[in-house]
């Protein structure tokens, strides 16, 4: 069956860029695909989107070639089952905190002997022919360290048989591990925020599994690949959107003198 390009690129040794789309819409994550990411992922957790919108977007960035995945709701079968069934190349987990729960994690993955994932690749056999029980070898289980338990038990995490990698959300992370402290966002700049995704990658290399980063810039990214992490996410697509939307109208302002300052911001016409 089609091999994992993610798994190629990594055997070479070369780190991997992936996109992000949240917004519900097989024309955006067709444009989003075919940017030149090595692999796209779709939010199904927090994006605006639901199980109707993924397989459209699925068959909108086939051509594209990059390896796709998902990021599931929970640590449910039936998401992480349905999802592969679409095509899925990988599956990210949020919230797991134990090494049992990364092991119930991992059993959905895979078919029989080696999991527990029931067989009906119903879109999958058509997007990749030759698909089955060789998916075992192709499909990549990451499992989100987010939580104060997470990096408790990260090590055993880590260790979980059958466990590709770790992707961490820095978000939740300081959230779940700075008590309310420090408020959520990327590209963390907190030495002690530096210092717990950086053990993380340390804990992933010696466990020979892959150490992946949700990033906010380009610039972010590059170091946390420097830090050791094998794929790093850069915004999405609703962050590039607003971004770049942003950019035109501030510049478009400035050029014209029309400057929000000089509007009058009161009244109604």
């Amino acid at each position: 069956m089609q091999k994992n390009k993610l798994k190629a690129l990594w055997e070479d040794g070369k780190p991997a860029l992936n996109g992000w789309c949240s917004i519900g819409n097989s024309f955006t994550a067709e444009i989003m695909a075919a940017q030149g990411y090595d692999s796209v992922t779709i939010d199904i957790q927090h994006g605006a989107l639901d199980y109707s919108s993924v397989l459209p977007m699925f068959q909108a960035m086939r051509a594209s070639g990059a390896t796709l995945m998902a990021r599931v709701p929970w640590r449910d079968p039936g998401y992480i089952m349905k999802a592969l069934d679409a095509g899925a190349m990988g599956i990210i987990c949020p919230m797991v905190n134990s090494s049992a729960e990364a092991e119930e994690f991992v059993s959905y993955m895979r078919y029989p002997p080696y999991g527990q994932r029931s067989f009906g690749p119903t879109r999958a056999t058509i997007a990749m022919p030759g698909y089955g029980v060789a998916a075992n070898d192709e499909v990549l289980a990451l499992a989100m360290i987010e939580t104060a338990d997470g990096v408790v038990n990260l090590e055993e995490i880590a260790a979980t048989p059958g466990l590709d990698g770790i992707y961490v959300g820095p978000a939740d992370l300081t959230l779940g591990t700075q008590q309310g402290r420090l408020p959520p966002g990327f590209d963390r700049q907190e030495p002690e925020m530096i210092e717990l995704i950086r053990r993380i990658a340390d804990v992933c290399k010696a466990n020979d599994i892959k150490a992946c980063l949700h990033c906010g810039t380009p610039d972010y990214a590059a170091k946390a690949i420097g830090w050791g992490y094998d794929l790093t996410t850069v915004g999405g697509d609703s962050r590039l959107l607003a971004g770049a939307a942003a950019a035109s109208v501030t510049a478009w302002k400035n050029l014209t003198g029309r400057d929000a300052a000089s509007e009058d911001q009161g009244g109604m016409y």
